[in-house]
């Protein structure tokens, strides 16, 4: 097939277009490379089925295409938080085009959400039929807001339009080709120890988060596109739950050195606790399960950052 991935420089874009390309389809990336970066795919430029396109999905784009991947949007606090107003921006504008664009060509879409969309949840795990906790005016909001109201339209089109949807829900997911200055917890952790600095936990440590390792997250992707039964929204992550503190605590026993744990207030609307019930995923895809366990998944990890910091 011929496959668009917006923002497919990116962290989780660039493990989707690796994949894609073995299996066999054409690939094009679309990304303005604010967090995405070419060194990411640049093992990918000189491939004949590959293609990257520097452009910004707030502006119009056309392209001939059977499937449309939307990753684009920074993703991590400190990136869309920046500039808040253009993180809403690429949210909402950038579906419109990216659904435009499905409508027209007939292509079947597939929109990357997120846990945030649940806030701070109030029932655990969270199950696609949970509505959320969110905060619309806070400094999370740009992003938390502005993916709630890209699945409103993404589920507008459908209706209306008849547009082919799929919808996914993202948990925490960690690997190699994470930013080091993004902010997330994972890298945060990794290179703090490797530079031999204090590993920084916000609040008191007993938040919790489940930490998907990316293969497993583009294999649960390549099924939802390839099935045909719901539309979503679905849940994908790993459903294996650790508070901050044991995360690092593993991170310090693999790295090693002298690294001390300190503890800062946490952040506003932080949530406490995030779990993805990923019961409907299992059912509909085949049986998908995240197989990689957090320690084997942290050690591939610090492998890849080891030379970068």
């Amino acid at each position: 097939m011929r496959i668009l991935v917006t923002g497919g420089a990116g962290f989780l874009g660039s493990h989707l277009c690796d994949r894609l390309i073995a299996d066999g389809h054409d690939v094009t990336v679309i990304d303005n490379l604010f967090t995405g970066r070419k060194q990411n795919i640049a093992h990918l430029l000189q491939h004949p089925r590959f293609e990257f396109v520097r452009h910004d999905v707030i502006d119009p784009f056309k392209f001939e295409v059977d499937q449309i991947y939307n990753l684009a949007c920074p993703a991590s606090p400190p990136h869309y938080q920046f500039n808040p107003i253009k993180t809403t921006k690429t949210s909402v504008m950038g579906a419109i085009n990216c659904l435009g664009l499905a409508k027209r060509v007939r292509a079947r879409v597939f929109q990357a959400s997120t846990s945030e969309v649940y806030g701070d949840p109030a029932i655990h795990p969270q199950p696609e039929s949970y509505w959320g906790n969110v905060n619309p005016i806070g400094k999370r909001s740009c992003y938390d807001e502005g993916k709630r109201c890209a699945e409103t339209l993404f589920f507008d089109y459908h209706r209306e339009n008849g547009v082919d949807i799929r919808v996914v829900r993202i948990f925490n997911t960690y690997g190699p080709r994470m930013h080091e200055a993004d902010g997330r917890v994972v890298s945060n952790f990794i290179v703090q120890a490797l530079r031999g600095q204090d590993i920084t936990i916000y609040g008191d440590g007993s938040q919790t988060r489940s930490f998907c390792y990316v293969d497993d997250l583009i294999e649960g992707w390549l099924r939802l596109m390839a099935q045909t039964e719901t539309v979503g929204p679905f849940n994908l992550g790993n459903p294996g739950e650790f508070t901050m503190l044991q995360l690092a605590e593993l991170t310090l026993k693999l790295v090693g050195g002298k690294s001390k744990i300190v503890y800062k207030p946490l952040p506003a609307d932080d949530p406490k606790q995030r779990r993805p019930d990923i019961t409907l995923a299992q059912k509909v895809l085949g049986g998908w399960t995240p197989k990689v366990p957090l320690e084997e998944g942290l050690a591939r990890t610090i492998a890849y950052f080891k030379p970068r910091v």
